[in-house]
């Protein structure tokens, strides 16, 4: 059995305080942590509405889990010439599964959108019902999609915290992560550069990705990172969606600062039954700052996990359980946690039956 253990020291009080944000001119926004899973700001982030082309954070999203991305394609002559934006792609020619995802991403080519999605799944039909299938898995469940690319559609929709949600799942791939954080990529000899401005007006900007349709108006999922720190802020039917991404970051980040949260060394005791002694010490070898504000700093929580008790004999050295520390209801830091000292049995040798259902029972 297990047992979680506050560390006094941080134990946690009720509610975040947030500084106030500036005004945005979306219908639709928020400003989400992945780390603590909580959302900074929020402005109608439950309203259902059009996404338009950062739909295709999902397309990339699953085919990244399904195509290898050095696999080379022959484009067909049915995934040219579709509607709205275009990487302008020409039947017969030969692109891996990287140079797609880089047309998809950059340019935010709906031709690209359709290639993808019918080298993965066989049709774009199939492939939205993959789309949807992962987006319950992720428990985006104000989320539904219609098309690969995010052309207007009916039934084809989101909102600002789910778009949020996504992206930070996206994030976490890697290869994803490469590829939205590019400024300019080339594919089959076309010299492409990243629509998401917000790349080339800070170093700090990690992506993701742009969109806009007549219905959706200007949509925006950005990421950006300061002091190891990633924020995620989603904008739907944005007229000035830059300066607002912008405008809510620095906002965000203001009131930020380097704090320890744990120091190596010790993290407690744990109870030892049949022991020369009822405690034994607990040490973890790694300490954890983050960059926190002043209100989440006192919000974080250091908690061990380990057995509900211990039964001698044990090790000095021996991992016990391990030590999380926590904000809101994301994990920021993780390390095992060790026994600090030789603790003796006062029970007969291991062989005798009343020790071994002893242990078992204790067990």
């Amino acid at each position: 059995m297990l047992c979680l253990l506050l560390l006094p020291w941080m134990l946690a009080a009720p509610g975040l305080a947030l500084e106030p944000m500036p005004p945005v001119s979306a219908q639709a926004a928020v400003v989400y942590d992945p780390a603590s899973c909580q959302f900074l700001y929020d402005k109608a982030g439950d309203a259902a509405l059009p996404m338009a082309s950062t739909t295709k954070i999902m397309t990339a999203l699953v085919v990244l889990e399904q195509l290898p991305l050095e696999k080379e394609h022959v484009i067909r002559p049915e995934w040219t010439g579709v509607e709205g934006s275009s990487m302008y792609l020409k039947a017969g020619e030969r692109l891996t599964t990287r140079e797609l995802l880089d047309g998809l991403l950059l340019l935010s080519g709906n031709d690209g959108a359709v290639a993808l999605a019918c080298l993965t799944a066989g049709s774009e039909e199939a492939f939205v019902r993959q789309m949807n299938e992962r987006a319950a898995v992720l428990g985006l469940h104000d989320t539904h999609f219609a098309s690969a690319s995010g052309l207007d559609g009916e039934g084809h929709y989101t909102t600002a915290r789910d778009l949020a949600r996504l992206a930070a799942a996206a994030m976490e791939n890697q290869d994803f992560a490469q590829i939205v954080g590019q400024k300019y990529a080339s594919a089959a000899g076309r010299q492409m550069k990243n629509h998401n401005k917000l790349l080339f007006a800070s170093d700090e900007v990690r992506g993701i990705k742009t969109g806009y349709t007549k219905k959706a108006g200007r949509c925006l999922v950005s990421a950006m990172e300061r002091q190891g720190r990633l924020l995620i802020a989603v904008t739907l039917n944005d007229p000035d969606d830059w300066q607002d991404h912008l405008a809510l970051y620095e906002k965000a980040y203001a009131s930020c600062q380097r704090v320890t949260l744990l120091e190596s060394g010790p993290v407690g005791q744990v109870n030892l039954f049949s022991g020369r002694q009822s405690q034994a010490s607990l040490y973890c070898q790694e300490g954890f700052s983050a960059y926190l504000s002043p209100e989440e700093a006192e919000q974080a929580q250091v908690v061990v996990l380990g057995p509900r008790f211990a039964c001698a004999p044990v090790e000095a050295g021996a991992q016990y359980g391990m030590l999380q520390v926590r904000l809101g209801q994301g994990v920021l830091f993780e390390t095992p946690v060790y026994y600090g000292q030789n603790v003796a049995s006062t029970l007969p040798p291991a062989g005798n039956f009343f020790t071994r259902l002893w242990r078992m029972l204790a067990g």
